[in-house]
């Protein structure tokens, strides 16, 4: 009897260690698990990406900055900038001369009996100085009521800058036809002034030799001052 009352409290003690042993590793993984879901918590939480998003916006944000600053110092620089002929586009700037500004007049000057040349002299008429840089724009006017534009010469523009009473000249060239069978009979020379629209008809100057050939066999060329 006292054999098998030891055995019982044996027993017992046993299954009272083996619970209390299972009660301590259930408690060690929960601790584990704790742990772990923390850290995973930790490292996908918003706080955490949206560091990592806003250094990239930061960044950006001061690209974009500076993106900014460069156009802006591209914009101030090309305020400074110089035009096709030299002038500045800010204070001092000189602007091209207007048709209704110009007195225009066309005359024969052929250097002799094979060469035509006809000079159109512009003069400043207006009140402040401006530019006649460029080619004119040229049409000879037949007889027949039809109009021929007249081409460009080889030739590079000169600046022509006109103070109030300055003239420009240029040029119309072309060969002369001795032989009284041409088939051109201009009539007027209508001249559009270099970077205006607005057009003056002149005459065709009186003696003037004829032109050999067709209306596109004349040349236009840039004007120059006669300085």
């Amino acid at each position: 009897m006292k054999y098998t009352r030891i055995t019982a409290l044996a027993t017992i003690g046993l299954a009272a260690t083996l619970s209390l042993t299972a009660c301590g590793g259930d408690g060690s993984a929960k601790g584990s698990s704790a742990k772990n879901s923390t850290s995973s918590s930790s490292s996908s939480s918003p706080e955490g990406g949206s560091g990592a998003a806003g250094s990239e916006a930061g960044s950006a944000k001061s690209g974009s900055g500076e993106d900014t600053e460069a156009r802006a110092g591209g914009a101030d620089a090309a305020k400074g900038t110089n035009g096709a002929n030299g002038e500045t586009q800010t204070g001092g700037k000189v602007t091209f001369c207007k048709t209704a500004d110009l007195a225009i007049d066309a005359t024969d000057a052929a250097p002799d009996k094979t060469s035509g040349r006809i000079d159109i002299t512009m003069i400043n008429r207006g009140s402040t100085t401006c530019s006649a840089t460029g080619f004119a724009g040229v049409d000879i006017k037949d007889a027949d009521h039809t109009s021929n534009p007249v081409g460009r010469g080889q030739a590079q523009p000169r600046i022509t800058t006109l103070k109030p009473g300055d003239a420009a000249v240029f040029d119309l060239a072309y060969d002369i036809d001795s032989t009284g069978n041409s088939l051109a009979h201009p009539t007027n020379i209508l001249v559009t002034p270099p970077n205006e629209t607005h057009t003056v008809t002149l005459n065709w100057p009186a003696g003037a030799g004829d032109i050999k050939g067709a209306y596109t066999d004349v040349e236009v060329y840039p004007t120059h001052t006669t300085n």
